[in-house]
């Protein structure tokens, strides 16, 4: 039985820890009443919580290892030659136009809105959204200011404290000054990209326990606040799937293959049905990078040489889906806490999910954990609320995650395409040919 169990991919372990906690917690809250809503907030949730501290654990590690490794990983300065800015300035591109579908269809939809109720409900350590408001005056303040609080004064000092715009800008800087640095600075890039690795192979270890951690947290939620809780869920992830939808279709699809290239989209999609599926299974770029890879040059004629550097690079920096996601899951936040935005706010969201997207690792749930520094920084709420509303959206990430991961490597193909053309390396025969899959 236990060797059935391990031997079961993660997302269905997590999945079976949901469905599960999910019946104990409703059986808790209408079953037992107020009797099983104090059993669920004094058996279920400390075991949630020790779940969420492991994850609190990593937010700086991962912020900073990835970001760094992640703008090494664009390699020696030949790729940043004409292929390399090509690849770049398109993937910027896309990330913006993302960033602020994400943005626009959260606006719309407002999936966070009356969490805030909830949670104040579900958790006396939390203050009413009433205080929240008050203790998130750094919501309020000038477009000067955010940009000045980028720059750290002591890069320790914000690590220490968690000031995370802070952390982003000088992870940033030490990547491109080890790129620039060139053989004498590989030293310092490889000690990054193995400080990667490892933060990764932790994050994999703690992942381990999502099963168990997610049917605690989903016990506890339910058992507190019912069914109540899934309308936002569910809202939550309608506006993503309908953003990352909008960006595949029109950003993707009419904007690169269709008007820039002037090629048919129906066989750019056709072309990338392999990658999407596996995408979509394992929820993470780099373990589909290969599958993609091949997709690009059989299927859609991208010469070996452009596929080989683009696709690549792309999961690396190309993290169009999870820049959505941040979007969205910002102004959850901020829908939740009853938080008034203006075009201030709504830039430096877009600056910061489009910096934290570049680094995010490709493996599953991972901007997911990125996502309470950035709710801490942007907005000024106290840890404990950001990483509650992580909590929240946790034992559904899965099913947001699949969705993030095709728009990921939709975008990284289309931009291979579009590279290639212009490099003259694009068969278009085999583009435009019927699809061998």
């Amino acid at each position: 039985m236990l060797k059935s169990w391990r031997a079961m991919t993660l997302w269905k372990r997590v999945f079976i820890g949901l469905f599960l906690g999910i019946l104990l917690g409703l059986g808790l809250h209408y079953g037992l009443g107020d009797s099983g809503k104090k059993i669920a907030d004094t058996w279920f949730k400390p075991f949630g919580d020790a779940f969420v501290n492991l994850i609190r654990m990593l937010i700086v590690p991962l912020i900073v290892t990835t970001l760094v490794s992640g703008m090494v990983a664009m390699g020696d300065a030949r790729r940043l030659g004409s292929l390399g800015i090509k690849t770049v300035g398109l993937y910027l591109l896309t990330t913006f136009f993302a960033v602020w579908l994400g943005l626009a269809v959260a606006t719309i939809l407002q999936p966070g809105a009356g969490l805030g109720e909830l949670i104040s409900a579900g958790n006396s350590s939390v203050d009413t959204v009433a205080d929240k408001l008050a203790k998130a005056g750094s919501a309020q303040r000038s477009m000067t200011q955010y940009l000045l609080d980028i720059i750290p004064k002591n890069p320790i000092k914000a690590m220490a404290e968690g000031d995370m715009l802070a952390i982003i800008f000088f992870s940033i800087i030490i990547g491109v000054g080890i790129l620039l640095a060139g053989e004498k600075g590989k030293l310092l890039g490889d000690f990054f990209e193995s400080a990667s690795e490892v933060v990764m192979k932790v994050t994999m270890m703690i992942m381990e326990l999502a099963p168990y951690g997610v049917l605690a947290l989903m016990t506890w939620v339910m058992g507190v606040n019912g069914l109540g809780i899934l309308i936002n869920m569910g809202k939550l992830a309608a506006a993503l799937y309908l953003a990352c939808i909008l960006q595949i279709v029109f950003v993707y699809g009419g904007l690169i293959i269709r008007t820039v290239l002037k090629l048919p989209f129906v066989r750019y999609v056709y072309g990338i049905a392999d990658t999407v599926g596996v995408a979509f299974s394992t929820s993470s770029s780099s373990a589909t990078l290969p599958v993609t890879i091949s997709c690009a040059e059989k299927n859609l004629g991208v010469d070996k040489s452009v596929a080989g550097s683009v696709l690549p690079m792309g999961a690396t920096i190309n993290m169009d889906g999870t820049a959505i996601y941040l979007g969205i899951v910002a102004l959850f936040a901020a829908q939740a806490f009853g938080l008034d935005l203006n075009i201030g706010i709504y830039l430096t969201v877009a600056l910061t999910a489009t910096l934290v997207s570049i680094g995010t690792a490709g493996i599953p749930s991972a901007s997911l954990f990125l996502a309470v520094g950035m709710l801490q920084s942007i907005f000024g709420i106290e840890e404990t609320q950001a990483v509650l509303i992580v909590a929240f959206i946790f034992p559904f990430d899965r099913l947001l995650d699949m969705m993030r991961t095709v728009t990921n490597i939709s975008g990284d193909v289309a931009v291979a395409c579009a590279v290639a053309k212009w490099e003259g390396q694009l068969d278009e025969e085999v583009f435009k040919s019927k699809s061998v899959v």
